[in-house]
């Protein structure tokens, strides 16, 4: 008689949370991947809860970002994790650095140089101020997009292709999307959550965060502002989108990613995706319905997730003034990034592209900073060298002044040669397949 009787309590009880599925998950996928347009801006609603963040702090918008960037330099050392590893330790002081070049651009004081348009302020204000809010402010609504069974019902749908193509589970879709039409902060804030709770294991993680965690729809139409390509708007997109994802179809299959351990993080029971066998529908369902059972109050996950924010906040901000900064200036006055452009120069001569050797150095530049290719061939002459270097910016992924210090905030084990080498092989494989593609584009506009 009790067998019965507890069926007969449990099944209200699962029906009742049903509706979070549905509800939590529009909500989330609205946010993150609906154009909205106000006024004259047409992006995601979250990309206009930051704007909107960001008017109601007015000025003291810089303090907020510089608090998080202090409490981001002490909290490796108050943590102990600097003493992680080599590569944390070097981080480490360098957030000083950071910290330092933060202090001086708020208040006004600090060598002239600091204060080019395009260094100090070109970090502060178009990197470490959005970032600083949309890392923290996505959290909240990263716990309804992930946290209520979407991304397994997703996965399940998607194992046919992802796991065929990339060597990643169905639901790293979720994360190939958020970065794509939101940021690739929030992309990897996906990618480490679900790495840490046993749903990726670590040559999962290192796949999405070098090969889907690219910058968002909304940067990629500042690149084609800038070269003078909104007239190919669409074909560039599409272009971009394409090559950025058969590059990663390549790169997985070869070191150092195809060597990454595939392990789960430690100490964590590892939850793979369970192969379909019959209804594929039916069984991302069952799927979906198995995490919503157990997935906590919408508070605690929200809290939660806007816990996880604010720490991948406080370590990314100090790390994008110091690499970063480090990264321009050598590119405004050193020859170090005319130099790195001799390793593409073979490549960019051989696919016979206007201006082989600005192609290259183009190409070169951009691991200190996506924008920069663009600005190295804005005003060419030449539509194809202006579309193909586009295409660059975005599909390297790999870039010093922010993406760097967003992967090694997190627990994603991938070293720092390891992202120098995928960063080349993705800038090589790049203006490999996008060169011809761009001629025919170029051919027909």
């Amino acid at each position: 008689m009790e067998q019965p009787r507890r069926t007969t309590t449990s099944a209200p009880a699962a029906t009742r949370g049903l509706w979070r599925f549905f509800l939590y998950s529009a909500i989330g996928l609205f946010m993150f991947f609906v154009p909205v347009t106000i006024g004259e801006k047409n992006t995601i609603p979250l990309d206009h809860l930051v704007t909107l963040a960001a008017t109601l702090l007015g000025g003291a918008v810089k303090y907020v970002a510089l608090a998080l960037i202090a409490a981001g330099t002490v909290y490796p050392f108050a943590t102990g994790r600097w003493r992680e590893s080599g590569t944390k330790r070097v981080f480490a002081f360098l957030n000083i650095a950071g910290l330092a070049a933060g202090v001086a651009l708020v208040f006004g004081v600090g060598p002239a140089w600091l204060f080019e348009p395009d260094l100090g302020p070109f970090l502060f204000e178009k990197l470490v101020i959005p970032v600083g809010l949309i890392v923290p402010i996505g959290a909240v609504f990263l716990a309804l997009l992930v946290g209520y069974g979407l991304m397994e019902f997703v996965g399940v749908i998607l194992q046919p292709v992802m796991r065929p193509l990339w060597r990643t589970p169905g639901r790293s879709a979720i994360d190939a999307v958020a970065s794509f039409v939101g940021s690739y902060s929030l992309g990897l804030l996906i990618t480490n959550r679900v790495y840490q709770s046993g749903r990726y294991t670590a040559r999962d993680a290192a796949i999405i965060a070098t090969g889907f965690s690219t910058v968002s729809v909304t940067f990629m139409l500042i690149v084609a502002k800038t070269l003078e390509l909104m007239h190919l708007w669409l074909p560039y997109f599409f272009l971009t989108f394409a090559v950025t994802f058969a590059v990663t179809a390549i790169t997985v299959r070869i070191p150092p990613l195809s060597r990454i351990p595939d392990e789960t993080f430690e100490g964590v029971e590892a939850k793979p995706e369970r192969k379909v066998t019959g209804s594929r529908l039916a069984a991302a369902w069952s799927e979906a319905r198995g995490v919503l059972a157990q997935a906590p109050s919408l508070g605690r996950n929200v809290w939660s997730n806007f816990k996880d924010g604010v720490l991948m906040a406080m370590a990314i901000l100090p790390s994008i003034l110091s690499v970063g900064l480090l990264g321009l200036v050598l590119a405004r006055y050193t020859p170090v990034f005319d130099w790195l452009g001799y390793v593409f120069f073979p490549i960019t001569w051989a696919l016979q592209l206007p201006d082989p050797m600005l192609a290259a150095k183009a190409s070169a530049v951009g691991i200190a900073e996506m924008f920069l290719p663009a600005t190295v061939v804005a005003g060419h002459p030449s539509e194809l060298l202006r579309l193909v270097i586009g295409v660059v910016c975005v599909s390297a992924i790999i870039f010093f002044s922010a993406l760097v210090p967003c992967i090694l905030a997190t627990r994603i084990p991938i070293k720092l040669w390891q992202l120098v080498v995928v960063w080349a092989q993705r800038v090589a494989l790049t203006l490999i397949i996008a060169t011809p593609l761009a001629y025919l584009i170029v051919g027909r506009s």
